[in-house]
C-alpha cells in the first residue's frame, strides 16, 4: 500500500507539469489553430526567470568586516547582499531564501511580453499555413531560444533551491495512520502539485466566468461568426497566446527546485506534452488536464522496480503505448470534439 501511495504521489507530481504545459498548448491550438513546438522553450524560459531573479536578489558588494581577521590579523572583506542593506540582515536573508516563489511576480510580466512578441512577430504570419510549416518554424524558434540560453548560462544545470521551509519531507505514513517514516514525500513537490491545481483552476475560471473568457470560448467554437458580430477576436486570441505563455512560464518557475534548470529541459517535456494533448483531444482543455495527470500516474507506476524487472524499458514507452492504443480506437482523443483528427 505504501508503494502504491508513493507512486500515485509521483504521478501527480509529473502529471502537474504535463497538465500545465499541455493546457497552454491546447489554449494556443484551440484559439489560433497553431501547433506551437516552441511551447517547451517557454517552460524553460520560466525556469530561467527563477534563476535570473534569484541572482538579482543575491547581488552583493564587498565590505570590510572589522570583527573578522585573516591569518595575518588584517580585517577581512566579506560579500554583503544589497537585500541586507535595504531590508536588514534577517528580512533580506528571508527574501533571498524565498527567491523562487517571489520570482513568480517577476516572471508573469516577462512571460506575457515574450508571448506577445512571439505571436505578433512570428506566429501571426503562419495562421493560414499548413501545420507542417507551423511545426518547422516553431521548432526552429525553440532551438534558437535554447541556444541563446546556453550561450548566456552555459550547458550545466543551475541549482535553484526551494525555500528552507520546504526542504524537508512530509510524513504521509503518520498522516494516513501507517507507521511513521514509511511514506515520506518532499514538501516542494506537494507545493508544486497544489500550485498546478490553483493555476489550472484559475485558467478554467477565467474562461468560464468572465466575459472575455466567454468570447474566447465562442471564438474557439466559431471564429467567423464572432468576428461578424463586430468583436476583435484576433486581439483576444493574441492575449490568450500571452496567457498560455505565462502558464508555461509559471510551470517552469516552480519546477526549478525539482529539476535544476538547463538549456534543454524544454525539449525534454515538449514531446511528452504533445502526446498528452493528442491523447486528451486536440482543442480540449479538460482533456489536456485529465490526460496529463492520467499519463503521469501511468508513467510513475511503470517505473516501479517490479514492473521494470518484468518488462524492461516499459517506463520509457508506456505513455506512447497508451497514446497508440487510444488513437487507434478513438482518433480524436479522450475528450476531443467529433471530427477533429478523424478525417
Amino acid at each position: 500500500m505504501d508503494q502504491i501511495i508513493v507512486q500515485i504521489l509521483n504521478g501527480l507530481d509529473k502529471g502537474s507539469a504535463y497538465a500545465l504545459i499541455a493546457l497552454g498548448l491546447t489554449l494556443i491550438f484551440g484559439t489560433l489553430g497553431v501547433v506551437n513546438f516552441a511551447h517547451g522553450a517557454l517552460f524553460m524560459l520560466g525556469a530561467f526567470c527563477a534563476v535570473v531573479f534569484s541572482r538579482l536578489l543575491s547581488l552583493s558588494h564587498e565590505v570590510v568586516d572589522e570583527t573578522r581577521t585573516d591569518f595575518l590579523g588584517n580585517p577581512m572583506t566579506v560579500d554583503v547582499p544589497y537585500m541586507h542593506d535595504i531590508f536588514g540582515p534577517e528580512v533580506g536573508a528571508s527574501i533571498i531564501d524565498w527567491a523562487v516563489p517571489l520570482s513568480i511576480l517577476f516572471s508573469i510580466p516577462v512571460m506575457i511580453a515574450i508571448g506577445f512578441a512571439m505571436e505578433r512577430g512570428l506566429i501571426k504570419h503562419f495562421y493560414k499555413r499548413p501545420h507542417a510549416d507551423q511545426i518547422l518554424v516553431t521548432f526552429g524558434l525553440a532551438i534558437v531560444l535554447q541556444e541563446i540560453i546556453k550561450a548566456f548560462f552555459g550547458a550545466n544545470p543551475i541549482q535553484t533551491p526551494a525555500p528552507t521551509a520546504f526542504t524537508g519531507s512530509f510524513d504521509f505514513g503518520a498522516w494516513l495512520g501507517f507507521d511513521p517514516l514509511t511514506i515520506m514525500y518532499p514538501y516542494w513537490r506537494l507545493v508544486y502539485f497544489f500550485f498546478a491545481v490553483v493555476v489550472i483552476g484559475g485558467v478554467f475560471a477565467f474562461l468560464q466566468f468572465t466575459t472575455f473568457g466567454m468570447v474566447v470560448r465562442a471564438g474557439m467554437a466559431d471564429r467567423e461568426t464572432v468576428g461578424l458580430l463586430g468583436i476583435n477576436i484576433d486581439k483576444r486570441f493574441t492575449i490568450m497566446f500571452a496567457v498560455a505563455a505565462c502558464v508555461a512560464g509559471l510551470a517552469g518557475v516552480m519546477y526549478a527546485p525539482i529539476v535544476a534548470p538547463n538549456y534543454h529541459m524544454g525539449m525534454d517535456f515538449l514531446v511528452l506534452s504533445f502526446v498528452v494533448v493528442v491523447v486528451g483531444g486536440m482543442g480540449s482543455l479538460t482533456g489536456a488536464v485529465f490526460a496529463g495527470f492520467l499519463l503521469g500516474i501511468l508513467e510513475s507506476f511503470a517505473s516501479m522496480p517490479a514492473i521494470v524487472d518484468l518488462l524492461p524499458g516499459i517506463n520509457q514507452i508506456v505513455i506512447y503505448l497508451v497514446a497508440i492504443i487510444i488513437l487507434l480506437t478513438r482518433p480524436r482523443g479522450l475528450m476531443g470534439r467529433k471530427g477533429v483528427m478523424e478525417e
